[in-house]
């Protein structure tokens, strides 16, 4: 697959693996009480990174139950970006010694760039990268329950002008739902800023991996579709 990577994502709260239907924590669905059980089917299906969410500490709650989980994940050998709540650089250090393979940031990066200043003097791009949710084209944070007035392409080139190489775009409107990715968003930051983009949100059938991967993104990731059957990630793995 060459530098295009197939991500399962695995939400938590609570330290139970969850998704939402379009960001709303209203609309969450529980499939499991251990996320190393889905940590260690995904490694069996093929999967080499996992795509891991701690939405506790996106919504500024209690994330120590997140955080075990987390270890538990990691405990299978899986590479692991991770992401929700890293709003200063003791949070980013600690994910990093856990063994965190790539920390991800959002509102903090949006809202505080001389974070990623700090972080990237202090860690280099290769273990951090941007993350965008976006609602109709405008920036949403703070677990995606806030707007603001900023664009995609703005908040990508200032993150590539900051020495960030990836990012992540979340089209908030699809996530959890199945309706489709926006590979086309992706394609315009990606072409627009010279960012890694990886595309999130809405992936309902394995051709939309595949055209992802035409298109020469940097990587897609996968989560209720594959949690209820309707994409099979050994068939991802090879697209």
């Amino acid at each position: 697959m060459g530098d295009f990577t197939v991500f399962p994502a695995i939400d938590l709260r609570g330290g139970k693996v969850v998704r939402l239907a379009q960001g709303d924590p209203s609309r969450q669905t529980t499939y499991g009480d251990d996320p190393r059980d889905w940590a260690e089917r995904w490694k069996a299906e093929g999967a080499v990174w996992l795509h891991v969410v701690n939405l506790d500490g996106a919504f500024g709650e209690d994330s120590r139950s997140n955080l075990l989980a987390l270890e538990r994940i990691l405990s299978t050998g899986l590479k692991v970006e991770f992401g929700g709540g890293m709003r200063d650089e003791s949070s980013i250090e600690s994910a990093l010694d856990l063994g965190v393979g790539r920390v991800f940031l959002g509102t903090a990066a949006v809202r505080n760039p001389q974070l990623v200043d700090r972080a990237l003097a202090a860690w280099g791009p290769v273990r951090l990268a941007g993350d965008i949710g976006a609602r109709d084209g405008k920036v949403v944070v703070k677990g995606w329950q806030e707007s603001t007035p900023l664009t995609i392409l703005e908040v990508g080139r200032r993150f590539r002008a900051q020495g960030l190489e990836r990012c992540v775009l979340t089209d908030v409107s699809r996530d959890g739902i199945g309706s489709g990715a926006n590979l086309e968003s992706a394609m315009e930051l990606q072409s627009a800023t010279g960012l890694k983009v990886v595309a999130s949100g809405g992936v309902g059938r394995v051709e939309e991996v595949r055209q992802a991967q035409q298109a020469g993104l940097a990587g897609i990731i996968v989560g209720r579709a594959l949690y209820e059957g309707k994409v099979v990630l050994k068939e991802c793995m090879n697209p």
